[in-house]
């Protein structure tokens, strides 16, 4: 699944508060927001790509993810490794160790939760 900035920052807010309003919506962007019809719009897209759905209160719907963040961000990661990175993980650590002046605490870290990850895949 692939979702534009605006639907990634639309789901970023219905993955936050798990179940959500349309007013909750709207007060969720900063100033200035968007037009209702922008966001109706949005959660109709979503909708169709199958990353939301919503239950009926009356005369408003309460939307919610059918997605999980870590699963979407998972698989955009991922198709980033494989398509710029030569499908190549290490490549990709390399890359990302050295270009984000990473602190020796933060790489530290890092190295800590890829030993945790070693650890648990020969258990």
């Amino acid at each position: 699944m692939n979702l534009s900035n605006a639907e990634e920052q639309l789901m970023n807010i219905i993955w936050q508060k798990e179940k959500v309003f349309m007013k909750d919506i709207l007060e969720a962007y900063d100033e200035p927001k968007p037009a209702n019809t922008t966001i109706a719009t949005l959660l109709k897209r979503l909708q169709e790509k199958q990353a939301i759905a919503f239950k009926v209160f009356g005369n408003s719907r309460e939307y919610y993810p059918l997605i999980a963040k870590s699963d979407y961000f998972g698989s955009k990661l991922n198709l980033l490794i494989k398509n710029f990175f030569n499908d190549s993980p290490s490549q990709f650590a390399s890359f990302f160790t050295t270009e984000t002046n990473l602190s020796e605490k933060q790489l530290e870290s890092l190295k800590s939760i890829i030993d945790e990850q070693i650890k648990s895949k020969k258990s």
